[in-house]
């Protein structure tokens, strides 16, 4: 598949250690678009294995505003089901830069490793000195050991190692929206993670037309009043969330927003470091970085100052298990007793809907009404909203914001991107076999 795409589907087998590469044809672009599409068809294809599916959106990495998603597709050992968890931050375009747009991980192997996929090239790599290690530490690794801190990861920590319900597959050096305990899955595989770079390009097929689209679509968006507003406080504000701002000020750093986003999602709070200093810290990692609005609301409810809310995320992410299981579950009022709680909550995190997507993104609009009434109304409009987004690549919470992002405009890039016809029946289709 020539356009949007890098062409190729990496299959790696844990077990015998075998790397192969398969087209990604114009054929099964045509039929599942890309994204959740191809991930699940991918998962259905090597379903007897209980594969691991990583993939890029057909629009992933594009000028499309928010295109920056890509999406982790695996059977959840929690629930049972086939479920979907997007890769937020600047790591969903590394993944289709490193020169992949599909990853089938099947297998398991006999000691640790790790995946390194740059610039078209896959590795399986001994894990031996990062098994064991936090997240923070297993990055800051690899980072020194390829000589690059651009590097992106996705890591497991002691949690998803011993094989905790609650583990997540993490995202460099931060807590993920995985609800559905893959990083238990990727401890079962002895798979520490994956670390990629790559500086790959993407051709379109009409790029002028392409380019020309999305500015117009960039600039209805712009037309919004809450991009006025910024960071993970607002969005909370917007849910009715009273004195959450007040609350945050005392640790609130900055807000970054994840590729090409025109909404900062992302809140950095300092704990250790003035929440106002310009210049680069001197220390190692003053805070934290938090993308997870409900993990905060949960420590915000055990009454914790901001400051130890910070550090509690901050130590989940190290430890890489989810802040929200941990918030909702460990029973605990202090940070210390909070931290010596990981081995051992227990209890359900509740995932909503049919249980596919993760309720790490709000389950209805924010800022926008879009026209919806009633709980069901809402809910279906958010499945299908989570569905389409990972379809095509953009980011899950910017996507509840922007009724100006529509399936009718990302079919009409998707087309103009591929030179394929892509049309509304198909994006139909696709999403029933995904719901199906």
């Amino acid at each position: 598949m020539e356009y949007l795409s890098t062409d190729k589907i990496l299959v790696i087998d844990l077990n015998t250690t075998e790397v192969e590469e398969e087209e990604l044809s114009e054929a099964l672009v045509q039929e599942h678009i890309g994204g959740i599409g191809i991930t699940k068809y991918l998962y259905d294809k090597y379903k007897e294995d209980d594969p691991i599916v990583i993939g890029t959106g057909l629009l992933t990495g594009t000028t499309y505003p928010a295109s920056a998603s890509a999406q982790i597709t695996a059977k959840s050992p929690v629930t049972g089901k086939v479920c979907h968890c997007p890769v937020i931050y600047k790591l969903g375009v590394e993944i289709k830069y490193s020169g992949f747009d599909y990853i089938v991980v099947k297998g398991r192997s006999e000691s640790p490793v790790y995946l390194w996929i740059h610039d078209g090239v896959a590795d399986i790599s001994d894990a031996a000195d990062i098994w064991g290690k936090d997240v923070w530490e297993s990055t800051d690794s690899l980072r020194k050991f390829v000589g690059d801190g651009l590097l992106q990861t996705m890591m497991i920590g002691p949690a998803g190692e011993k094989g905790s319900d609650y583990a997540q597959v993490c995202y460099n050096h931060w807590s993920s929206p995985d609800r559905f305990g893959f990083g238990k899955l990727f401890g079962a595989r002895n798979l520490k993670g994956f670390a990629f770079r790559g500086m790959g390009l993407i051709e379109i097929a009409e790029p002028e037309d392409y380019v020309e689209r999305s500015l117009e679509i960039l600039k209805a968006v712009k037309e919004n009043s809450f991009l006025e507003k910024k960071g993970i406080a607002q969005i909370l504000t917007a849910l009715g969330e009273e004195g959450i701002e007040e609350w945050m000020r005392p640790v609130t750093h900055r807000h970054s927003a994840d590729y090409f986003t025109p909404y900062a999602t992302n809140t950095g709070l300092f704990m250790d470091e003035d929440p106002g200093l310009l210049k680069e810290s001197k220390e190692d990692e003053p805070g934290v970085l938090v993308s997870d609005i409900y993990a905060l609301l949960g420590f915000k409810n055990l009454e914790l100052s901001a400051v130890d809310a910070g550090r509690a995320l901050k130590a989940c992410a190290k430890y890489g298990i989810d802040p929200f299981a941990v918030a909702e579950l460990c029973g605990k009022t202090t940070l210390e007793e909070i931290k010596a709680s990981f081995d051992s909550i227990s209890g359900e995190v509740v995932i909503p809907g049919r249980g596919l997507f993760t309720p790490w993104c709000p389950t209805g609009p924010i800022f926008n009404d879009f026209g919806l009434s009633g709980e069901d109304e809402i809910m279906a409009w958010w499945e299908r909203r989570q569905a389409v987004s990972m379809i095509f690549g953009i980011q899950p919470i910017f996507s509840l914001m922007c009724p100006e992002l529509t399936e009718e405009n990302m079919l009409e890039l998707a087309s103009l991107g591929t030179g394929l016809e892509l049309t509304q029946e198909t994006l139909d289709a696709v999403i029933d076999n995904i719901f199906g």
